[in-house]
């Protein structure tokens, strides 16, 4: 049996994942298709026997309403929740609200998959002026001018995501906890990659699907003991 346990799971699909459109910080709701998903991913925890100690979201909508869906399939919906804008989607710049397949019949696939999966390459960077841009959001205001990005690579994710993984994800971990973190592809594949120790090239082939659970167990040194897609245990 796992000292600890660490469930990632990223949010159900949203509006924009449907009309295949990049997201980013956009506070985009999940889609009926997503909700459902999520509601899935619950039953799936309850049936397998998982429960929590504390539950992590970013402060998007879309992994918040995932990780309530999943909290209330498992009658915990009583556990504390964090928000945590570390955990939020990589900030996809001037790509942000525009579809996928017109970027590709424009800058072809090669470029958009190079801006979609690459370990350290930015898009091209959001206008200040953009209705989107992240200081223009309430939830933001007590960042840094530095926190509040115009865009972001996986690299500049992990740059955020690792020292909240350190801070605070950890240290539960090492008390014997098991939580579970709703959040992005994205913030989970830097996570993942991290915890893997997975080089620039392998994370590029890495995709996180919409609603799967992935697991780590951990021993009393949070040293893997196994991991994976709950489904597949």
């Amino acid at each position: 049996m796992a000292f600890a346990q660490l469930v990632l799971i990223r949010h159900g699909q949203s509006q924009w994942n449907q009309e295949n459109r990049f997201t980013g910080w956009v506070d985009v709701p999940l889609s009926h298709v997503g909700v459902e998903e999520a509601v899935q991913a619950g039953k799936l925890l309850a049936k397998k026997g998982y429960h929590f100690d504390a539950a992590y979201t970013s402060v998007l909508k879309r992994a918040i309403k995932t990780c309530h869906l999943i909290l209330e399939e498992l009658d915990e919906l009583w556990l504390p929740v964090t928000k945590a804008w570390q955990l939020n989607e990589r900030h996809y710049g001037a790509l942000t609200g525009l579809n996928k397949d017109e970027m590709i019949a424009k800058h072809g696939a090669e470029q958009v998959l190079l801006w979609r999966r690459s370990y350290a390459l930015q898009p091209p960077a959001m206008k200040a002026g953009d209705p989107a841009n992240p200081s223009a959001d309430p939830r933001y205001a007590a960042l840094a001018a530095k926190d509040k990005p115009l865009t972001e690579s996986l690299k500049d994710t992990l740059v955020r995501v690792l020292p909240y993984w350190e801070s605070t994800l950890a240290p539960q971990l090492k008390q014997g906890k098991r939580i579970i973190v709703a959040a992005h592809g994205n913030s989970i594949r830097a996570l993942i990659k991290h915890l893997d120790g997975m080089t620039e090239e392998q994370i590029v082939e890495l995709n996180i699907p919409t609603g799967s659970p992935y697991v780590y167990d951990f021993d009393e040194k949070l040293g893997k003991v196994r991991s994976g897609y709950v489904k597949d245990f």
